[in-house]
């Protein structure tokens, strides 16, 4: 075989080798980069919402409500129901009615879906002192001693509540003889409700 034949075999065999490279590179799906990827936050696996099936069968006859639960360690609301009577101007029963939901232990479904509550069972709701500022719900424990996001989950509850913080402010008091003071749920309460569980928390005269 002359020179310039072998040059011809050795081009051709070459060529053939690139041709088999790229067929089986994309065979394989296979696309090189130089330039990194970013697909992005991988997707929660904590969906924080229930479907519609799953409020239906959880409600129960009474007034519906919406009450804030812990999930993905951000304050989210529920569907749930109460029974309060007909005596929509009773605060109290409204008052210890939402105090209850709180402290119930999600239901399965709820739980599936990531909420927990931090709100501890058997607190309780009396009624304002003499002295205190109209409009005043006592906890039978200090709100300042109870858990930050236990505390959150009740005064952005009752905020929505216009019977309960007709001027957007929960004024909460304790057993003991410290002065009431008024909570605010905003924003920053709902996504950071360990770090600023009142923000706007203010003494009451």
């Amino acid at each position: 075989m002359t020179g310039g034949n072998r040059r011809a075999v050795r081009s051709a065999v070459a060529l053939a080798g690139a041709v088999t490279a790229a067929v089986l590179a994309a065979g394989c799906g296979i696309r090189t980069t130089s330039v990194p990827v970013d697909a992005g936050a991988a997707p929660s696996q904590v969906p924080c919402s229930m479907s519609a099936e799953d409020v239906t069968t959880q409600a129960l006859r009474g007034i519906p409500v919406q009450v804030y639960l812990v999930c993905s360690s951000q304050l989210v609301t529920v569907d749930r129901t109460v029974q309060v009577g007909d005596t929509k101007s009773d605060r109290i029963r409204i008052a210890q009615a939402l105090l209850e939901e709180l402290e119930q232990k999600p239901s399965a479904d709820e739980r599936r879906a990531g909420f927990t509550t931090a709100v501890p069972a058997g607190l309780r709701i009396a009624p304002a002192r003499s002295g205190d500022r109209q409009g005043t719900l006592r906890l039978s424990e200090q709100p300042e001693d109870l858990p930050a996001e236990a505390l959150a989950q009740i005064v952005c509850t009752y905020a929505e509540s216009k019977s309960l913080a007709p001027q957007g402010t929960v004024v909460l008091g304790g057993p003991g003889t410290y002065a009431p003071r008024g909570y605010l749920c905003t924003a920053e309460t709902k996504a950071r409700p360990k770090a600023v569980p009142t923000p706007g928390a203010r003494a009451e005269s």
